[in-house]
């Protein structure tokens, strides 16, 4: 009798200990599932077991009992905070635990891009629901709170250029105001301090660096290229020649409301009379025609030293790169160059018949 008592304490020492091993094995076993970027809502007040059960018939987690005993067992079913998660996978149910005692919350999503216009931001404000924006008119009309950079552009009737291209995340319950503070707040944290002094230096203000970064922006694609456009900016400006910038010209019928956003310039668009036409106007704009990214204020504020005057597409290559020139003469070359090889391609790429 003594020894079966004795047996069955031994098995169940046992198999307690090779239970203690499995539950131990399966809270740090990661476990592979298919919601990697579905968020999984656990509303306020859900209780800790409910959890655990909601996540295994999602399939995050494998065992409902482990988690469950172990949450019972130290008390941290109460650290579990209301949500909206995105669980990475394969993850383990302890991680998935540390997941929950962080919190998490669902953020929107909106990508700036460089060279876009306060029209171009203000149509993609406009599409996010939660900002309850009834039309661009709307978000633009946010963007004149010139309040945010008085301090940097006291000239500034609007945000345009200090709105900077980036990807923002935010929660659901971020106003468009807010937005928009935290594009000019971004636009603070790349300004540094000394590129003011540094503005000063070049006889420029902070507004006339970030114009010049607007257009640079708008011409250059490569980042090594565009300390040389802005090198024929200056050169230009020094000249009294002038700049001749589709991009302001299209500035000029936007602020109009007469661009027709089919990506033509017209003649229309030349012969507009406005102080943003630089086809019609020597010197820079009154102000930024787009959102510049870091590397175009760099290169405003840190011309190489050239005596070009020109540049024009190199038709040689597909990546944007240019070719630069200190004469009309050979611009003039540069632009039938170009010329023949866009007809060249447009015959390529005509169809038959046609």
């Amino acid at each position: 009798m003594k020894r079966l008592i004795i047996l069955i304490i031994v098995v169940g020492l046992l198999a307690s200990a090779a239970l203690g091993a499995w539950t131990y094995r399966d809270l740090h076993t990661a476990v592979t599932h298919t919601k990697t970027g579905q968020y999984i809502e656990i509303p306020k007040g859900t209780p800790p077991s409910a959890i655990v059960s909601r996540l295994v018939a999602e399939g995050v987690i494998k065992h409902e009992w482990p988690l469950k005993l172990y949450l019972k067992s130290t008390g941290k079913g109460s650290t579990l905070k209301a949500g909206e998660y995105d669980f990475p996978s394969p993850i383990s149910p302890l991680g998935v635990l540390a997941k929950l005692q962080q919190g998490q919350r669902r953020l929107n999503r909106l990508t700036i891009i460089e060279g876009w216009t306060r029209w171009d931001i203000a149509r993609a404000m406009a599409q996010v629901p939660e900002f309850k924006l009834e039309n661009d008119a709307q978000a633009l009309e946010l963007m004149n709170n010139v309040s945010l950079i008085k301090d940097l552009d006291p000239e500034a009737k609007n945000l345009e250029g200090y709105l900077f291209p980036d990807t923002y995340e935010f929660s659901p319950e971020t106003t468009a105001p807010e937005l928009i503070e935290m594009m000019v707040k971004r636009f603070r944290n790349v300004w540094k301090p000394d590129w003011t002094e540094r503005a000063r230096g070049l006889n420029f203000t902070t507004r006339q660096i970030v114009t010049t970064a607007s257009i640079i922006e708008t011409e250059a694609k490569l980042d090594e290229e565009r300390p040389i456009v802005a090198s024929v900016i200056y050169n230009r400006l020094k000249k009294d020649i002038p700049l001749a910038v589709d991009s302001s010209v299209i500035y000029a019928s936007k602020l109009e409301g007469k661009w027709r956003y089919d990506g033509k310039v017209y003649l229309s668009d030349i012969q507009r009379r406005s102080p943003y036409n630089t086809r019609l106007y020597a010197g820079l704009p009154p102000g930024p025609v787009a959102s510049p990214g870091e590397s175009s204020l760099k290169a405003a504020l840190n011309p190489v030293t050239s005596d070009y005057l020109y540049y024009v597409r190199n038709p040689d290559r597909n990546d944007g790169a240019h070719n630069f020139y200190s004469n009309g003469a050979e611009f003039e070359t540069g632009v039938q160059a170009l010329r023949k090889w866009e007809r060249e391609r447009d015959a390529r790429n005509a169809t038959p018949g046609r």
